[in-house]
């Protein structure tokens, strides 16, 4: 009878020694299975592209510092739509390299040409060739890119270009947004001196158009006209890339970070010559040489638009032709245009006299690049020596008056 029962016992925990040695192995063969599901596989899954590839997953607005806008990824009629009132103090800006607003996620109405942007680089425009992979480059992790331009007589050693870039190294927060400016060349020198002294340079040429863009072009000569609303097109055209800009005159120093001034809200935040108290009154005055734009269906109809318009403004440059139809387009695109307070964007035309909240200083309302180029040393000076102040005393500093830049004003 105990041979019986110890048979018996042995016989049960043979058998419970193959069921769990069945179950171990299910189990082991279940993770193995089920691996590549948790993140092991490079297979990409809807939404993800990496690289130069446009789009990103939806995600919620991030940035407190800005470049700069901040809409939720999804495209046009979607990114800020539901979201149309903004509290009164909101702004968003954010760092590069953080998920920001510097950039706003790419529209998704760019999907449908993706896969064809991506497949056939043979296929972009020659005008604008090499171009998608320069401003990749300089992008912030959040595609947003800051842009100017240069011909050879701004781009010269002391010239127009070399301030610029000092004033990025000693600005207060700016040296890590140097990183993420491309600079525009419009003529070979200009592309071969940018290439002695910055990260990233992009030479644009135009084909077919016989224009030499390496001379000093007087304001609304012919020449200069074409250069400034070639930049028009060039701007367009990143925007299509699903990339937001803020482009800047490269006769404007930074001083402080432009980005924590631009809100979520606006499609366009520009900069003004004349400001009366309110970012949202249409009634004020832009100023095109320092402004923000995101990129989505609105911003890019926009550009066209107003590209469109230069042959109904014969004789004028890009900003009062902006001026003149910037009601025409909020009203037909819904555009949303904000402006920003030249106590803090400011210019020769009229700025701040604090030296505690300036951020950029544009040498505007001024003739002649050596007037420009003489205050904005001056600026930079008066800068040199506020940060060199202990902070009790900083209260009392000044500006200089950019003498040069207002005796030829008088003159002119």
């Amino acid at each position: 009878m105990g041979k019986v029962v110890l048979g018996e016992a042995t016989a049960r925990q043979l058998a419970a020694f193959v069921l769990g040695a069945a179950a171990a192995l299910t189990v082991v063969m279940l993770v193995q299975y089920r691996a590549p599901a948790t993140g092991l596989s490079r297979t990409r899954t809807p939404g993800h592209f990496s690289g130069d590839q446009h789009h990103r997953p939806n995600g919620t607005i991030a940035r407190a510092l800005v470049h700069q806008a901040l809409p939720v990824a999804g495209g046009p009629g979607r990114d800020d739509d539901h979201n149309l009132h903004r509290p009164a103090n909101a702004t968003a800006i954010t760092k590069p390299n953080s998920t920001s607003a510097l950039a706003a996620p790419t529209p998704s109405h760019l999907s449908s040409t993706h896969r064809r942007r991506q497949k056939g680089r043979k296929e972009e425009p020659a005008e604008f060739r090499g171009l998608a992979e320069a401003v990749a480059r300089a992008a912030t992790d959040d595609r947003t890119v800051i842009i100017t331009c240069v011909n050879q007589a701004w781009a010269a050693p002391g010239s127009l270009l070399d301030l610029f870039l000092e004033s990025f190294r000693i600005g207060d927060g700016t040296a890590r947004l140097l990183p993420h400016v491309l600079v525009v060349a419009m003529d070979p020198g200009a592309h071969a001196r940018c290439l002695a002294v910055h990260q990233h340079c992009y030479h644009y040429t135009i084909p077919g158009l016989n224009i030499d863009f390496a001379a000093l072009k007087y304001f609304l000569s012919k020449d200069y006209l074409e250069l400034v609303w070639s930049k028009l097109k060039l701007q367009r055209r990143i925007l299509e890339l699903g990339y937001g800009f803020l482009f800047t005159d490269v006769d404007i120093v930074w001083l402080r970070d432009p980005f924590k001034h631009v809100t979520a809200y606006a499609d366009m935040t520009v900069s003004s010559d004349v400001y009366f108290g309110d970012p949202d009154n249409l009634g004020n005055f832009p100023n095109t040489g320092f402004f923000h734009v995101k990129p989505n269906a609105r911003t890019i109809a926009m550009t066209k638009l107003w590209h469109g318009a230069r042959g109904k403004y014969p004789g004028a440059n890009e900003q009062p032709v902006f001026n003149m139809m910037k009601k025409r387009m909020v009203k037909k695109l819904g555009l949303r245009v904000q402006y920003l307070d030249p106590v803090y964007v400011g210019g020769f035309c009229r700025y701040g006299k604090d030296l505690g909240k300036i951020v950029t200083m544009h040498a505007n309302c001024c003739v002649g690049i050596d007037n420009k180029i003489r205050d904005l040393k001056g600026v930079l000076d008066d800068w040199k020596n506020y940060t060199r102040l202990p902070h009790w005393e900083k209260h009392r500093a000044k500006w200089t008056v950019p003498g040069a830049c207002i005796r030829a004003e008088k003159q002119a």
